[in-house]
């Protein structure tokens, strides 16, 4: 499968996808430490990371190749991400030429770059992050943007096949968590799509005024019509357990206030017992496990006992990201590519 652009799990098929998990896991058992030999991906980030940043790394060293960064906070001269501003401030670099540029440099790019969260429409259009990927000259990696993250996703699916969670009949619970601030849709819109493309019946659970939006929710009902599972949103908590095999949390801006920070705070603020602990599991299935894609704040989306506990498996799931990444880059930039 020749990979060009990895943006998100919707522009593959099924089985594109299933042989990308099949590579993962290939050279996961079966090294190729010199798969990448010579190879160079350049890595823009946007918004900061952890995991994202360490494992396309990771990646890139077990597989003979290498890496560099770049960020604003990095950039001698700053970097301006607008378009249509008059540069007479502190940056002296803009995107349309820095990206142009760090494409020469490696055989693909890179680029994570969050919501600005002022117009829903720019961001559920993915406005900004498209605008880059027109100026990339080399095969482009999203490494999460303002609605898509298909690193997390693929790593997500790698993560439930190896722990034998059923895809037809299993049940995928994303449930809505708390947090101070507004966070983005791109983490729920990409794990809906990616369980419902698995072929799992997925309930998203979330309160008044914390829907997803109607075209989110339209394509991974066409996802699911595709795989033979199901998908439907509801607010009530003890019936979107029932049953489940898997409880993701995740925490987002309110789409009803989307942009507007007062407002957001002002629903968030009542709703501090949206919070992952062990009753939620009193009616899912014994074996059901938590996941979630990290960052986390514990006693905030989720109790200690339930991070610290055996249902857990948001480590394995971080692992994942370099097993899933060493194979998006073997098939943008290894043999036969």
């Amino acid at each position: 499968m020749a990979l060009k652009v990895f943006n998100d799990l919707a522009e593959l098929s099924i089985p594109e996808v299933e042989s990308l998990l099949k590579l993962a896991r290939r050279l996961q058992t079966k090294p190729e430490p010199q798969a990448l030999a010579g190879k160079v991906l350049a890595l823009l980030f946007l918004s900061p990371s952890l995991r994202t940043l360490s494992s396309f790394q990771a990646a890139m060293i077990r597989l003979g190749g290498g890496s560099f960064v770049i960020s604003p906070d990095m950039s001698i001269h700053g970097l301006e991400t607008r378009s249509g501003i008059v540069m007479d401030g502190v940056a002296a670099e803009h995107l349309r030429e820095a990206i142009p540029v760090i494409s020469s440099y490696g055989d693909a790019l890179g680029i994570r770059a969050f919501a600005n969260r002022v117009s829903l429409a720019d961001d559920l259009a993915d406005k900004e992050f498209m605008a880059m990927r027109e100026l990339a000259s080399v095969p482009l990696i999203n490494m999460e943007s303002a609605i898509q993250h298909p690193c997390q996703s693929l790593a997500d699916w790698k993560t439930m096949d190896e722990l034998g969670i059923p895809k037809q009949g299993g049940k995928f619970v994303l449930s809505w968590s708390w947090h101070p601030k507004a966070l983005p849709l791109a983490v729920p819109s990409a794990t809906l799509h990616m369980a419902a493309m698995r072929g799992m019946d997925v309930t998203v659970v979330r309160p008044d005024g914390f829907a997803l939006p109607p075209s989110i929710m339209a394509k991974a009902e066409q996802a699911a019509k595709l795989s033979g599972g199901s998908v439907r949103e509801t607010d009530e908590r003890a019936e979107a357990y029932e049953g489940a095999h898997v409880i993701y949390a995740k925490e987002w801006a309110s789409t009803r206030h989307y942009g507007d920070r007062v407002g957001d705070q002002k629903l968030r603020e009542q709703l501090q017992d949206w919070i992952v602990d062990e009753p939620c599991f009193a009616r899912a299935q014994p074996d059901a496990r938590f996941m979630h894609c990290l960052p986390v704040r514990r006693g905030v989306a989720v109790t200690d006992r339930i991070l610290d506990g055996p249902r857990s498996v948001v480590i394995h799931e971080a692992q994942n990201r370099m097993w899933g990444q060493m194979a998006v880059v073997y098939q943008m930039m290894g043999p036969g590519a």
